[in-house]
């Protein structure tokens, strides 16, 4: 008797078979998912870190998130609005980090150079030029220019400084070249200190006023080299009556009790 062969079904082996070509790639999208996240929680703790209170903000896209995993949203479109936000949230953050922490140390605005110059001299109280160093009394020439409206004031005094120690801009836009001698009631400025100092004062730093400020007093033959030269003399007196607002500054000075001014300078010597 014949026994009849049983045949085998067939069996559809691409639907239950291995494929290698796309488990390659479901874990080449799995790395590329992996590393995304690693990035996103990179830039996520850097944010922390900055700024604390990016934490609900980090916290709500977590959240939000889930709740589009738990409703089977699409993985890419989960990836689009996480993008988006954490865009917009280094955007706000680096807005937050290049505004000023406290608005009073914002810069000020700075001060037109069309501003009308005081008129008059401001009084001030009394200020103790003997008690000052020799660079004191430099800053406080600088100062009392500054107060009478002069600009791009300048304390230049020191080694090499070629007898200018003060230079400024007046209101009425010459270059003052200022020399300060701190000398004792004692020591009177002589005529070698005002030949050195006009030797100088025009023909290198191209004064239109040049002016010489002491806390004493000059010799005759001082005035009157600087009378020929056209240098500004002010003597204790007349620094007194500038710095308290009683006597004029000396650019625009007039010779009287002591000091010798003159509003144009000379030609030098």
């Amino acid at each position: 008797m014949t026994v009849p062969v049983r045949r085998t079904s067939f069996v559809n082996r691409s639907r239950y078979g291995f494929d290698l070509r796309s488990t390659a790639l479901f874990f080449v999208f799995l790395a590329v998912v992996v590393c995304a996240l690693g990035l996103a929680a990179r830039v996520a703790a850097g944010a922390v870190e900055r700024r604390p209170a990016w934490v609900f903000v980090l916290v709500a896209i977590a959240v939000a998130g889930c709740l589009g995993l738990r409703r089977r949203w699409r993985l890419a479109g989960v990836a689009r609005r996480a993008a988006a936000a954490l865009d917009e949230a280094a955007r706000e953050a680096a807005e937050v980090l290049d505004a000023p922490a406290d608005p009073a140390q914002s810069v000020p605005a700075p001060v037109s150079a069309t501003a009308t110059a005081p008129t008059t001299p401001i009084a001030v109280a009394a200020v103790d030029y003997d008690a000052l160093t020799p660079e004191g009394f430099e800053e406080a020439i600088a100062g009392l220019c500054e107060r009478d409206g002069c600009t791009e004031v300048e304390v230049v005094g020191g080694a090499g400084d070629l007898g200018a120690d003060v230079m400024a801009v007046t209101p009425d836009g010459r270059r003052a070249v200022i020399q300060c001698k701190q000398y004792g009631e004692s020591n009177r400025v002589g005529s070698q200190d005002l030949q050195r100092f006009g030797g100088t004062c025009f023909s290198v730093h191209e004064a239109d006023v040049a002016v010489l400020v002491t806390t004493s007093d000059f010799t005759a033959p001082a005035l009157e080299y600087a009378e020929q030269c056209g240098i500004v003399c002010v003597n204790r007196e007349g620094l007194e009556a500038w710095t308290d607002g009683s006597g004029p500054r000396p650019w625009g000075a007039a010779p009287e009790d002591g000091t010798a001014g003159w509003e144009a300078a000379g030609s030098g010597c």
